[in-house]
């Protein structure tokens, strides 16, 4: 009986983790390796993410890999289709084609015998190594509003946008105002006859300083090199600096005024400008970048709706305060589930538990890469890994230098597999949450997708950058459990 094909190492997602781990994998001399994805292209969130005015907020040349420059990028901000088109010009350019197994969503891992053995809508394969780049922006977040099933109009999130449906002369309900409604709004509300925002909780908006990238510059970035190295070494440390006010959070004064400023210059009505005017400190939830927002709410078609939403009605949204706005379409602007990713409950441990089961509502891990109980496991964006002021490409790549690292031990040592012992998880679960105490995002006053169901902020790490790649540039085998081969 032939068992399931084998590989040295699975990687489950083929986003910017997914796809950077198969490149540093290759240039590295490991060939025998798999990557994974339920989509039938690469590229994650930039793939699966095409609603009207997407674009990252982190400049282009910062968000993209330091061993992928890309000299041609078009705009200081780039829009998602560019992105998209960087990651998948990736895979020509790397030979990564052999490696992908698309259209393949995977069902369930488990650590068995020495091995992972993962099961796929393609069938099943085992790996020594199980990598998972799924991502924390992967599953979109739905509330559960009653009576949302009798709406009978159109109904979707911003994460799935219809492009089949035109919103020409449509009543539409928007609900939420994060990171993507603030993109698409402005794109939508000269189409539709009247737009309804639901708004539970103004945002901190600050003008955006987007401009097209001229074709000497790019020129110049192609010729030298380093001179876009030089570039990206100071939007880093730019972006380095803006991380003081939020592990500081009395330097998030200054980000207010700004802010208020820009609100002033944007919406005349002050009773407008006040309904939009956040009652939180700044950098506690994820502070929003753009020049067309505000605009786009002072329109005679626009309306903000404070108060958040209480159900749906045939034909109708409900506010919390009983008042119903007449609607035939409705789109959820609700985020994502980050910190309840659905790919936890579908790896299991040596043990049997899933990794849902083992955080219980609050995800820990090593470094935000290893979990104890679950051997040659990595998780790429894992938990305390995010961040509030720079590019998590970045965070990528100090994870996957940790990774290759780690491989590196196992190949050198012939050990079978590692983790962290439990000891060493404990303790630096401790000492960042006792580093996040005094951070804006534990101080700020507000509910945000940083924290878990516990109310724990595991989602970022509180503190620079640097500091993540100082801790993670080697491989630590004093704080690991290591099996040798029988």
């Amino acid at each position: 009986m032939v068992g399931p094909q084998h590989y040295r190492i699975a990687v489950i997602g083929a986003g910017f983790g997914g796809l950077g781990a198969a490149i540093l994998l290759k240039r590295r001399g490991y060939d025998d390796f798999v990557v994974l994805d339920r989509g039938t292209e690469v590229g994650g969130t930039w793939r699966d993410n095409t609603y009207p005015g997407c674009a990252c907020d982190v400049p282009s040349h910062l968000y993209s890999y330091s061993f992928g420059l890309n000299p041609g990028w078009s705009r200081s901000f780039s829009a998602q289709p560019e992105i998209w088109d960087y990651l998948r010009r990736r895979v020509g350019e790397y030979g990564l084609a052999p490696h992908l197994r698309l259209g393949t969503e995977v069902h369930g891992a488990a650590w068995d015998g020495g091995r992972w053995v993962v099961e796929t809508s393609g069938g099943t394969l085992s790996a020594d190594v199980l990598i998972s780049a799924s991502g924390p922006l992967c599953e979109p977040a739905l509330p559960k509003l009653s009576g949302l099933e009798t709406f009978g109009g159109e109904v979707f999130h911003s994460a799935r946008w219809r492009h089949d449906l035109d919103l020409t002369g449509r009543r539409v309900a928007v609900i939420g105002t994060g990171a993507s409604a603030i993109q698409f709004v402005p794109e939508i509300a000269p189409e539709v006859e009247r737009l309804y925002l639901f708004q539970r909780t103004p945002p901190w908006v600050m003008p955006k300083a987007d401009r097209p990238i001229s074709r000497l510059e790019r020129r110049a970035f192609r010729a030298v090199p380093g001179l876009q190295r030089l570039a990206r070494a100071g939007i880093y440390w730019a972006r380095e600096a803006q991380a003081t006010g939020f592990l500081k959070p009395v330097v998030m004064r200054l980000g207010q005024r700004m802010s208020r400023a820009h609100l002033r210059r944007q919406v005349p009505d002050p009773a407008l400008r006040a309904r939009l005017t956040p009652r939180y400190r700044m950098g506690c939830k994820r502070v929003l970048l753009s020049n067309d927002y505000y605009p786009a709410l002072t329109r005679s078609n626009v309306e903000v709706v404070d108060g958040g939403v209480a159900g749906v009605r045939p034909g109708a949204v409900v506010t919390a305060g009983g008042t119903e706005r007449a609607v035939d379409t409705i789109i959820f602007a609700t985020g994502f589930h980050v910190t309840d990713t659905p790919i936890a409950q579908r790896i299991r441990g040596r043990d049997g538990r899933t990794l849902a089961e083992a955080w219980q509502g609050s995800p820990q891990a090593y470094l935000g890469t290893t979990v104890t109980g679950f051997p040659n496991l990595f998780l790429l964006l894992g938990p305390g890994t995010g961040t509030g002021h720079t590019s998590v490409v970045f965070m990528v790549e100090c994870q996957l230098a940790y990774v290759l690292d780690a491989l590196r031990h196992l190949d050198r040592t012939g050990a079978t597999a590692i983790e962290p012992t439990a000891a060493a998880q404990r303790a630096f679960i401790s000492t960042m949450d006792r580093k996040m105490a005094g951070t804006v995002w534990s101080a700020g006053g507000c509910e945000s997708w940083y924290q878990d169901s516990t109310g724990r902020v595991s989602a970022l790490w509180p503190g620079y950058t640097w500091s993540y790649r100082l801790r993670t540039r080697r491989f630590d085998p004093a704080h690991y459990e290591v099996v040798a081969r029988a």
